[in-house]
């Protein structure tokens, strides 16, 4: 009697199969972040090892030169000023202004009437919804020589300094607070508002004054909150340029010439389309480090 054998078809575990499923969905996303977002990132990265230029014969054959510019770049004495500048800005503005104070009006404005409430939420949601460029003009109205600022000062008798000349990192970190703290008040509005009521009334009875509440209830309760919104407003700030650039274009002296703004001069004023890449690349770099610390925060700690 003839006997046959059977072949048999591979079998797929499930969670295989479970994996595969829940990949699958989140693939058109996925490949659209490799082209519009790994793509320039890559070619940036690229650039920088190249003589690549705006005009003349660089622009049509770049060379590959190797780590010339980054030879350059940290032999660069305005690379520590604008390194310094970047960290004070993303600080003082985003870390410590658009955070802190949009946590403020978000607990005041929990705690106000519904009309106070619904006026200063739509007055400083007002700054984050104009066009960057319409903020940017309306900040340098509010803060140049004979702008708003200086008219309040003089009609009360006090001076009337040169603000984006004397102290240009000062006027742009207040207009970035200014124009970003819309973000901050309104993913901690969203965050208090799903603390559970009953965990701060059993708080309030226990004793616990207002700030041991905000301190050992609310906060730890939106520690994930916290930290989303730090890591998106300081990898927003780090790319801040429209704003700088319209207010004071960088100076005087270089003294407002962010990381951005010294990337954009050397790549499209002077045309140095590789030293200007190098200069981005540095920032990618600090964005990373920005975000990989911020994704540590946002993990939950161990019981």
């Amino acid at each position: 009697m003839a006997t046959t054998t059977s072949r048999r078809r591979p079998t797929v575990s499930r969670p295989l199969l479970r994996r595969r499923a829940r990949l699958l969905p989140v693939l058109p996303a996925v490949l659209l972040l490799l082209v519009f977002l790994a793509g320039p990132v890559l070619w940036a990265f690229h650039a920088s090892f190249t003589n690549a230029a705006l005009t003349g014969r660089n622009a049509r054959s770049p060379g590959w030169v190797g780590l010339e510019n980054y030879q350059r770049l940290f032999t660069d004495p305005v690379l520590p000023l604008s390194l310094a500048l970047t960290v004070v800005f993303v600080a003082g503005s985003a870390i410590v202004g658009q955070n802190l104070l949009g946590l403020a009006i978000a607990i005041l404005m929990r705690r106000a009437r519904r009309p106070v409430a619904a006026v200063v939420g739509t007055a400083v949601v007002a700054a984050w919804v104009l066009p960057e460029i319409v903020a940017a003009f309306a900040a340098y109205a509010y803060f140049s020589r004979d702008g708003t600022l200086n008219q309040v000062l003089g009609s009360v008798g006090l001076g009337q300094p040169d603000w984006l000349y004397s102290f240009p990192m000062v006027a742009i970190m207040l207009a970035n607070i200014w124009r970003g703290t819309a973000f901050s008040m309104l993913v901690y509005r969203a965050a208090i508002d799903d603390v559970p009521g009953e965990v701060t009334e059993a708080a309030l009875m226990d004793g616990a004054s207002g700030w041991q509440r905000l301190a050992y209830v609310t906060l730890p309760m939106i520690r994930g909150s916290i930290a989303t919104n730090l890591m998106l407003i300081t990898l927003q700030t780090l790319a801040v340029f429209t704003l700088i650039w319209v207010m004071t274009a960088g100076g005087p002296a270089n003294a407002s010439t962010t990381l951005p703004v010294l990337a954009y001069q050397e790549a499209f004023k002077f045309g140095d389309i590789g030293y200007g890449t190098a200069v981005a690349s540095v920032l990618i770099l600090i964005g990373l480090v920005f975000g990989a610390a911020y994704v540590r925060l946002l993990r939950e700690p161990k019981q």
